[in-house]
């Protein structure tokens, strides 16, 4: 693919983003919503994040794993607990990320 195809597809792919999203961010700025409608809106991104990460955690190839060789599951439970204590989202990636390595070279899957 040569450079002026490149720059077509990342246009046509930023236009087409770009068109899907705008007018509903254009409509909704123009609304007052109700508070409880926006209270509801900050539950959206954990959602999201807790339904890809979740079932990453427990299933490894297909199946689901509750074994402590789990690494994922111990790293995230480890990570789990490092942000209810400290609330701070750096930390949290940082040591949960410590902590799957190294459990993952304690049992040898690194």
């Amino acid at each position: 693919m040569d450079s002026a195809n490149e720059f077509l597809l990342v246009a046509g792919m930023a236009a087409v983003t770009f068109g899907v999203r705008y007018p509903i961010l254009a409509f909704f700025g123009r609304l007052n919503p109700p508070p409880y409608v926006l209270r509801a809106l900050k539950f959206v991104p954990p959602s999201v994040l807790t339904a890809i990460i979740v079932p990453a955690m427990l299933f490894q190839e297909g199946k689901l794993d509750l074994q402590p060789q789990n690494a994922a599951l111990v790293a995230g439970i480890f990570a789990a607990l490092v942000a209810w204590r400290t609330k701070n989202l750096l930390l949290t990636i940082v040591l949960g990320m410590a902590a799957l390595w190294v459990w993952r070279l304690l049992m040898g899957t690194l």
